[in-house]
């Protein structure tokens, strides 16, 4: 069944095409990603089928009676509503259906109280509120009081999600999803959308999280779409067989273009009606033979300053904000080559870490020592507050008139653009112009034509494209001194380093010897093999109760818990119970209303029972 139509699309800004008479289908079902180079316009094409903006020419067209959810790189919030009001705000239609019921059961209304239950039914309103909170704890969001300009950037990038999974919509947009989020979300989302009825498009550098979830690519180069059906692993396999067949069509047509060109010079007294023919066969071939091949890469050859002996030692470090313990006694000495990852939870501190490294941060207690030749390249989440008012030359030139790269080899400030894929037509175009993808790649340069020995990179993938991806990783790779890490780009995580630094919480730092996945496998063991322990420890549960024994809890919590588990299955059962009476119509008149009111008061028991279980269930894992 079609969903989306995309017919003949044309966008451009200026001079720049993004992209030219594109024409694509989405089917129900379909979880389909767009890929594309920085700066090539698929924020532009999500935000047009998203309708927040209009293409030159061309047509969108949706199946009707579908809902859109759409989540922008930048969410737009109202910062003075509370977490709990901009999640209603979503969804209107669900707050409005939930009201009216409320006011119907305070009316005694019963024709209005049955209207407004088919309503509830309709939109599956009735554990809402249950969802919305159980959505908002898995991705950490636990003072709905809090107003929204109250929250970090991340925080209400993490809102946003929050408020287009909770609406269900039949068609969920979505650009950059994973940015902002820890490890650990990105693998709760994935297993949520896979279980999803929404059908999706959605941008994304997160290759993992690309091949786990989608089924669809849609790559856009050259101002055109290609389609791939399959993941990600599927995409590269036949990007590279179009682009060997592109490159052999384009090597023939320019051979006959040779030729042509020859003819068409030397018979100008031909160009009869007879030949006219060729003539526009010319004039194709010509265009043909000038096709550019999207297979250009950032090549990333910098040199790196000369790294001595002693490079940065970490003695019995220590740092806390008030009474939250970042860091505690942590010691490490770094090696020559090394490439170390770091992950935790947000807000754990792994960016303080970077800080204190980089004297950006006072230790409380302990001492870090810098070898004499280590040169930082820091490249940093927030980035450089470039002056979008200054031309892209001009922000190299100012750090240097003479960058360094490999082989001793000097190259100017345009030659080193060209390098990082910035076209001439590019150099003198404005800050406040480019992408942000560009903007990265652009902050990536200053980085590194410092020629750094010791990189520090907190969050390098967000907004680059996977191309440019690809090739840092082989420079990474490649890369003589030391890299410190921070990303929650698994793929490029486990490409990268050699081993963990582990953030545990309560400032503990495990150093875990391997890569990210290699951790995740390890950690899943562990919990493994302590369920079987408690299992064979454990006495044989009492029959009534379906709960197994969880060791972290105190013996009143786990009767608690237990307790609930029971609990909640019987209020279910209960609910379930006049929600049938509800729908086949056989409560009427004072027995529809006393069910209503007892209806109205089991959501809100269900809701405070199911909070207080989840919370004793995360203390069991």
């Amino acid at each position: 069944m079609n969903y989306l139509q995309v017919d003949n699309l044309t966008k451009s800004f200026g001079d720049l095409e993004l992209f030219k008479n594109i024409s694509f289908t989405v089917d129900k079902d379909q979880r389909v990603a767009l890929i594309a180079r920085n700066g090539a316009g698929k924020t532009s094409l999500l935000k047009i089928i998203g309708g927040k903006d209009s293409a030159d020419s061309g047509q969108i067209i949706f199946r009707n009676d579908i809902s859109i959810g759409f989540l922008e790189q930048e969410p737009s919030l109202n910062p003075e509503l509370t977490v709990m009001d901009q999640i209603y705000l979503s969804s209107d239609e669900v707050l409005t259906a939930i009201k009216n019921y409320e006011s119907a059961c305070a009316d005694d209304n019963s024709d209005a109280l049955s209207a407004a239950m088919h309503t509830m039914d309709t939109l599956k309103a009735w554990d809402y509120e249950v969802k919305i909170k159980q959505i908002l704890a898995q991705l950490k969001i636990t003072q709905l009081n809090q107003k929204v300009k109250e929250l970090s950037g991340g925080q209400q990038k993490r809102l946003a999600l929050a408020c287009v999974l909770i609406t269900e919509p039949d068609v969920l947009i979505m650009d950059e999803p994973t940015n902002h989020l820890d490890l650990e979300m990105i693998e709760w989302l994935e297993n949520y959308l896979k279980s999803s009825n929404s059908t999706l498009i959605l941008v994304t550098h997160d290759r993992y999280f690309l091949d786990r979830v989608c089924n669809v690519i849609l790559e856009l180069d050259n101002n055109q779409i290609y389609r791939y059906k399959g993941n990600y692993s599927y995409f590269l396999e036949k990007r590279d067989e179009r682009i060997q067949n592109q490159t052999s069509e384009i090597e023939k047509a320019r051979s006959l273009f040779k030729k042509e060109l020859d003819w068409i010079n030397r018979s100008p007294s031909a160009r009869t009606t007879k030949a006219k023919y060729r003539i526009d066969s010319f004039y194709e071939t010509q265009e043909k033979a000038q096709q550019r091949i999207g297979n250009e890469e950032v090549k990333i050859e910098v040199s790196s300053a000369r790294l001595g002996k002693k490079i940065v030692d970490l003695e019995q470090i220590n740092k806390k904000f008030g009474d939250t313990k970042i860091i505690t006694d942590f010691s490490y000495k770094f090696i020559r080559s090394e490439k170390v990852g770091i992950v935790g939870m947000n807000g754990v501190g792994k960016t303080s870490l970077l800080n204190l490294i980089t004297q950006k941060l006072e230790l409380d207690s302990g001492q870090i020592e810098v070898g004499s030749t280590v040169v930082f390249g820091y490249y940093s989440q927030q980035g450089i507050q470039f002056d979008e008012n200054k031309r892209v030359i001009d922000v190299i030139q100012e750090l240097a008139e003479d960058i360094q790269v490999a082989d001793g080899k000097q190259m100017t400030p345009t030659q080193f653009l060209n390098y990082f894929l910035f076209p001439p037509s590019m150099h003198y175009a404005y800050v406040y112009k480019l992408s942000g993808g560009e903007k990265r790649r652009l902050y990536l340069m200053t980085v590194l034509m410092k020629n750094p020995n010791f990189l520090i990179l907190d969050e390098p993938t967000n907004d680059l494209d996977i191309m440019t991806l690809n090739v840092l990783e082989d420079y990474l790779k490649s890369f003589s001194g030391c890299v410190l890490l921070v990303s929650h780009d698994r793929y490029f995580m486990d490409k990268i380093v050699d081993h963990l630094f582990v953030f545990e919480g309560e400032g503990l730092i495990k150093d875990f010897p391997g890569n990210y996945s290699q951790y995740r496998e390890w950690l899943t063991g562990k919990e493994q093999e302590l369920k079987k322990q408690d299992k064979i420890a454990a006495p044989k549960p009492d029959k009534a109760k379906v709960q197994k024994e969880k060791t972290k809890l105190s013996y009143k919590e786990l009767q608690e818990f237990e307790q609930l588990t029971i609990q909640i299955a019987q209020l279910e059962q209960e609910k379930a119970n006049i929600e049938a009476g509800f729908s086949d119509g056989s409560l009427q008149g004072d027995t529809l209303i006393k069910a209503s009111e007892r209806h109205a008061a089991l959501i809100e028991e269900l809701n405070e029972k199911e909070m207080r279980w989840l919370q004793l269930s995360e203390w069991t894992e």
